[in-house]
């Protein structure tokens, strides 16, 4: 699971961080009531998101370096 967001485009690390944050928040309502199976679970979708919002920063410094170096 760790590296099967490297293969996926801009667009796709967007729609998939954002699948993930509603999941994460889902999950976080979920603690307060009290109905969750496996509790660390939070922690994985933490580092998921943060993996991701990684991948997201690398392309745009790559876009940007494109874009000075065109100029």
């Amino acid at each position: 699971m760790k590296n099967s967001f490297k293969n996926l485009s801009y667009p796709e690390l967007k729609v998939k961080r954002e699948e993930l944050k509603k999941k994460y928040m889902e999950f976080r309502f979920k603690m307060v009531i009290g109905h969750v199976d496996n509790p660390l679970q939070k922690r994985i979708l933490r580092r998921q998101i943060a993996r991701i919002n990684t991948l997201i920063r690398a392309h745009e410094i790559a876009e940007q370096k494109k874009a000075a170096e065109a100029k």
